[in-house]
């Protein structure tokens, strides 16, 4: 039970690896609070984990509005008391080249991915500061530090949040914060079944395809994300800050 009586934030829970790192959390003796913008997949997150025993509550969550970041942080500390660790997953998938993008996307992209994150860190810092520290996990992206084509939003997000996570971690740690990253390669989600679907492809065949960069031949799982958080966020990475943790199979490894 490595996140007994912790209470978390995690946004973007409801689909994919935001769902499996609050389910993961919740197995682990977290309180959690399912901070997601659509209702339905947030509340089965929210049921499914009751369902086995544990704790959690729903609230409908924009991150690129700081007001609604603030309702959800208000509601976790008056549903469970504190708040323990955030972790940083909502995110839009934004993609295309300099020339194809608009100005809307690269608002909605970093508004999401980057002001979204800080403005959920900046919620949860009076609840850190009142509790003595937290743990900040942002997830980032092998996105962060590889170059792909036709992703410029996409991965200058990511970049961005590589940057934010240090700079975070230098500021934050006279409080007692810790503040890390995880970077997931190829990963089988709703996301990624979206941006097949936009290409036109087959499913079957590009998780095939996108599996042969990894060394280990295949997709990873959001569950092997979820045990990256998991570590970052508990003790047993008290003497981590700053890093970026790369879960990928090995696919960036020269």
């Amino acid at each position: 039970m490595l996140l007994e009586n912790r209470t978390a934030i995690v946004t973007g829970a409801g689909n994919g690896i935001g769902r499996a790192i609050a389910e993961r959390f919740a197995a682990e003796g977290a309180a959690v609070t399912v901070a997601e913008l659509e209702e339905g997949p947030g509340n089965e997150v929210v049921e499914s984990i009751r369902a086995s025993g544990g704790k959690a509550i729903f609230q409908k969550t924009d991150t690129s509005d700081s007001a609604s970041v603030k309702a959800a942080v208000d509601a976790t500390v008056a549903e469970f008391g504190a708040i323990n660790v955030l972790v940083n997953n909502a995110a839009a998938f934004v993609f295309g080249t300099v020339e194809t993008v608009t100005n809307d996307d690269w608002q909605r992209v970093f508004g999401t991915n980057v002001i979204g994150y800080a403005n959920s860190v900046r919620e949860c810092l009076p609840e850190f500061r009142k509790n003595g520290g937290g743990a900040i996990v942002n997830i980032a992206s092998v996105s962060s530090f590889i170059a792909q084509p036709e992703f410029v939003p996409y991965n200058a997000s990511k970049g961005a949040v590589a940057q934010l996570t240090r700079c975070l971690a230098m500021d934050l740690a006279s409080d007692n914060i810790r503040v890390n990253a995880v970077c997931p390669g190829a990963i089988r989600t709703r996301a990624t079944d979206r941006h097949i679907a936009s290409l036109g492809l087959d499913p079957e065949e590009s998780y095939e395809e996108f599996g042969q960069d990894s060394l280990m031949k295949r997709m990873g799982r959001p569950e092997e994300i979820a045990s990256g958080v998991l570590f970052l966020a508990s003790d047993e990475a008290s003497f981590m800050t700053g890093a970026h943790i790369v879960i990928d199979g090995g696919a960036t490894i020269d």
